[in-house]
């Protein structure tokens, strides 16, 4: 995968070969979580943590983002959204919980293509485990923006948001 600058990019599982410390993204939370709890999360399986790293320097990390299993109430989704989803008590989902791009990296594009590999992923994993659909909660309105920018629906009077699996499909399809 080649990143928008002229270097090449290679998404992977955190090991602890991954220089963390010195990850900055400009959110001291999503920081200190790549730093803190990551491999924690990873050892626990309370989340899967992936790191977009350079095949020229595989210790460095560029980005990374979360993926773990996530259900909601079938009433919290957006109607757009909620034709897309069976009629179940609790529709099952996957969450991309973080997903953070290194200051000197930003505005290159990796955030869109980070995010189509989580999308990817998510997709892929979906017919094993069953998930409907997507959600992200966005740290503020910039990353709000972001994803509403990559399809995502927003949840009413929150910073929760949506991609149903069939649209997911679509965009890892293309």
């Amino acid at each position: 995968m080649r990143g928008a600058g002229s270097f090449e990019l290679r998404l992977e599982p955190l090991g602890k070969h991954h220089h963390r410390a010195t990850f900055t993204c400009g959110a001291d939370s999503l920081d200190s979580y790549l730093r803190n709890l990551a491999s924690q999360d990873m050892r626990r399986r309370a989340n899967a943590v992936f790191v977009l790293v350079p095949t020229e320097a595989p210790t460095d990390v560029v980005g990374y983002f979360t993926l773990c299993a996530y259900t909601l109430e079938p009433g919290t989704v957006p109607e757009e959204a909620r034709m897309h989803i069976p009629r179940y008590p609790l529709v099952s989902a996957t969450l991309i919980g973080r997903l953070a791009i290194s200051t000197a990296c930003q505005g290159q594009g990796i955030g869109a293509m980070l995010l189509v590999r989580a999308l990817r992923l998510a997709y892929e994993s979906a017919a094993a485990v069953g998930s409907s659909m997507v959600v992200v909660d966005a740290i503020d309105e910039r990353a709000a923006s972001f994803y509403a920018a990559h399809g995502f629906i927003r949840l009413p009077g929150s910073m929760r948001l949506v991609l149903p699996m069939r649209a997911v499909a679509r965009i890892v399809e293309e």
